[in-house]
């Protein structure tokens, strides 16, 4: 050992004898200090991840326009909606003044006699949350263009079923547990999940059943739409950390929802009969189209739905009013349906392909056969949704017994075979 080198740890000062240490060229580090400073790297590595994770980027509407492209087929105006609606939601959140020098301004205007509360409350402008409605048939992408805009955007996403929220003190999940999702999706990260996108389906199931006022509990509509009030327009929610019901000896989680964007999506199965009513008793010159209640123009009348027709439906007005953006999409046609299956980046035809070169087995299917596959869904009525399970149907014993034949290296699934599969009659030539 040289003579210069003292025979204690470098960082703590201990003697060396009787603990581990590991040995330097000019000295010793206990195992104690190496310990606590591979703990700090890990801290350090952690903070700096989101720091990274909390600067969202905020691009422009067209950009996010083409993103959503890519992955979602048709749906334009509703894409240019979500689209302006997601570039202010995060424009607003990126630009707010910080608290603290708006504080000091406050304070500054109070001492300032001279000013009136006018001058004062020019100070600032506060932008509101605009939270988005989707309407639109199953299966018309709803969820996909949500989850796909969290994605693109790098931000804690989390979807829940309000038909499983039901009032608090009722069997089922309290409101608190949609927020427990997207903490988990944040990995326990709160700054990151304030900044993170709820999507709440199925938000017409919970219709009240009646626009007057019930008598009788309706713990999971009308209550259920009373309880989402205030974490959709933003609040300090107290979150169950394991989930469940909230009791008073358990640490609750606290999550500051004023900058989460909830998405709320659902059905509406038959407005669109009631704003052809409204607009058919308001003279509003749509006789052609509401002359046949059976047969009405879907995509020319949601463009028309309002407030009152939402209303009508069965949301209560404060929940309405907490969604001010309001997008329709449309069902998906026969053409629109085949491109679903082959166009996007995450086609499930690709997926599919992807799934055989692993056994480097190529993967084709033919036109008719897609096409087929796309009649069963329509008629099904389960919209894009009901594709994969279609497939699945269709490729179950192919992909169980393929990676058994070595010597398979194509595989072409064709008209017959999918009729066969789906006892559907095959597409007649014209």
């Amino acid at each position: 050992m040289p003579k210069n080198k003292k025979e204690s740890c470098v960082l703590c000062g201990r003697d060396i004898k009787d603990i581990n240490v590991i040995e330097g060229k000019d000295g010793f580090v206990c195992s104690d200090c190496v310990h606590i400073a591979n703990d700090h790297f890990i801290e350090t590595e952690k903070d700096k991840e989101k720091e990274k994770q909390a600067n969202i980027k905020v691009e422009k509407p067209s950009k996010i326009k083409s993103m959503l492209d890519k992955y979602v087929i048709g749906q334009d105006d509703a894409k240019k909606i979500l689209s302006v609606a997601v570039y202010n939601h995060y424009k607003r959140i990126t630009t707010i003044v910080d608290n603290k020098k708006n504080k000091n301004i406050k304070n500054a205007a109070k001492e300032n006699s001279k000013k009136d509360l006018g001058d004062f409350d020019n100070f600032e402008v506060e932008i509101e949350k605009s939270n988005v409605l989707l309407i639109g048939p199953t299966g018309s992408g709803k969820t996909l263009l949500a989850r796909t805009l969290a994605r693109f955007l790098d931000v804690p996403f989390a979807i829940a079923d309000a038909t499983t929220v039901t009032e608090a003190g009722y069997v089922g999940d309290d409101v608190e547990n949609i927020l427990l999702r997207l903490i988990q999706n944040a990995d326990g990260d709160i700054s990151l999940a304030e900044k993170g996108i709820v999507y709440i389906d199925e938000i017409d199931k919970i219709a009240r059943k009646s626009e007057s006022t019930s008598i009788t509990r309706d713990v999971s509509g009308e209550g259920v739409q009373q309880a989402l009030l205030k974490i959709i327009e933003g609040t300090v929610a107290s979150v169950p950390p394991h989930g469940g019901r909230k009791h008073p000896h358990q640490s609750n989680i606290n999550i500051n929802t004023s900058n989460i964007l909830f998405i709320c999506g659902g059905a509406f199965i038959d407005i669109e009969k009631s704003i052809a009513e409204r607009s058919q008793q308001k003279g509003l010159g749509f006789a052609a189209i509401v002359s046949n209640m059976e047969n009405l123009d879907y995509a020319n009348l949601m463009k028309r739905v309002t407030t009152e027709d939402l209303v009508k439906f069965g949301l209560i007005p404060e929940l309405v009013g907490r969604l001010p953006v309001v997008a329709s999409l449309n069902e998906l046609d026969e053409e629109a349906m085949m491109l679903v299956l082959t166009e996007p980046k995450n086609a499930l035809l690709k997926q599919y392909k992807k799934l055989f070169e692993y056994d480097k087995i190529d993967l084709d299917i033919t036109e008719n056969a897609l096409r087929l596959i796309v009649k069963k869904s329509i008629e099904q009525k389960t919209g894009a949704r009901g594709l994969r399970s279609l497939l699945e149907i269709i490729m179950l014993d192919i992909m169980y017994e393929c990676p058994d034949k070595k010597d398979i290296s194509s595989y072409i699934i064709d008209e017959d075979y999918v009729s066969e599969k789906l006892a559907m009659p095959k597409i007649e030539n014209k």
